[in-house]
């Protein structure tokens, strides 16, 4: 009796493989493509990268948008900013970077319920900024705060030493009050970070600093009147800064995402930032806070 005649994979087992490796790709590809649209095909990727709540570290942000600047795959970058401010030095490190990134690639600012004081400082070299009409921006000052206990202390017949090198060390001391002097050093500390941030915004939005510090007294200003100060280029919200960015990179249709950065936050930190609060790295020695 003759044996039964041998199947495809058995007299052909390469070519049986390699078909079954073509219909994986096929597969493959194709559930990628469902799941994706067709970004998998789109002519370049962007960044989208989150500035969320009080500004009190930037080293993580820094470093990402410093990627994505060095990433020739990413042609652009959307900067989602919700932040009512926050320390003097972080904001400034993010104002250096998004500028560093915006020489060499679009870069598009995109405001969301507030990018006020720092918020609004990390924002300004961005390419383009935009905002909806209600968005709260402006605020552009800087604050220097401090819990005052020698009244409290008094009271109850508790007299603090405080033993200092120099008159100006112990200023801002919450077991002191204080004098004229210290008063003096603080306010010309104040002005001069004040000076910078005025400095930096009419340099990264083109404007006349006379225009800039008639308005750098610490109001806010909504979306629409920012537009018409020249501090945020267009009203729009998230879709709208998406589409401006893929024109300015010259991306038609879908485009890759890539998002960041991945940080976590302590709870206590998120509530204190919810609220204002700034919880650390921004006071002195003396617990002296200085923000915008």
């Amino acid at each position: 009796m003759k044996n039964p005649k041998k199947g495809f994979s058995v007299r052909h087992p390469f070519l049986f493989g390699f078909s079954l490796l073509i219909m994986a790709v096929v597969l493959f590809w194709g559930a990628a493509a469902f799941f994706h649209g067709s970004a998998l095909f789109s002519s370049g990727k962007i960044g989208i990268v989150s500035v969320q709540g009080t500004i009190t570290d930037s080293l993580s942000t820094v470093k990402f948008l410093r990627e994505l600047r060095r990433d020739d795959s990413v042609k652009g970058v959307l900067l989602r900013i919700n932040s009512p401010g926050g320390t003097i030095a972080p904001s400034q490190e993010l104002y250096h970077a998004v500028k560093a990134f915006a020489e060499v690639k679009p870069i598009v600012a995109s405001f969301g319920t507030v990018a006020a004081s720092g918020g609004y400082y990390a924002a300004a070299p961005a390419t383009k900024i935009m905002a909806s009409s209600g968005s709260i921006t402006g605020s552009i000052g800087v604050k220097a705060e401090y819990a005052s206990f020698h009244q409290l202390l008094d009271k109850l017949g508790v007299k603090p030493v405080i033993i200092t090198s120099g008159a100006l060390k112990g200023a801002g001391s919450p077991y002191s009050e204080l004098t004229p002097e210290q008063r003096e050093y603080l306010t010309s500390l104040i002005m001069d970070i004040h000076n910078q941030f005025v400095d930096d915004v009419a340099r990264a939005r083109k404007l006349d600093r006379k225009d800039v510090e008639k308005i750098a007294d610490g109001r806010a200003v909504t979306g629409r009147e920012a537009v018409e100060l020249g501090l945020v280029d267009r009203i729009g919200g998230f879709e709208e800064s998406v589409t401006v960015l893929k024109a300015l990179c010259g991306i038609e249709g879908d485009a890759a995402v890539v998002e960041g950065p991945e940080e976590e936050k302590p709870l206590i930190r998120e509530i204190l930032g919810y609220f204002g609060i700034v919880p650390e790295g921004t006071a002195t020695g003396d617990g002296l806070i200085f923000s915008f």
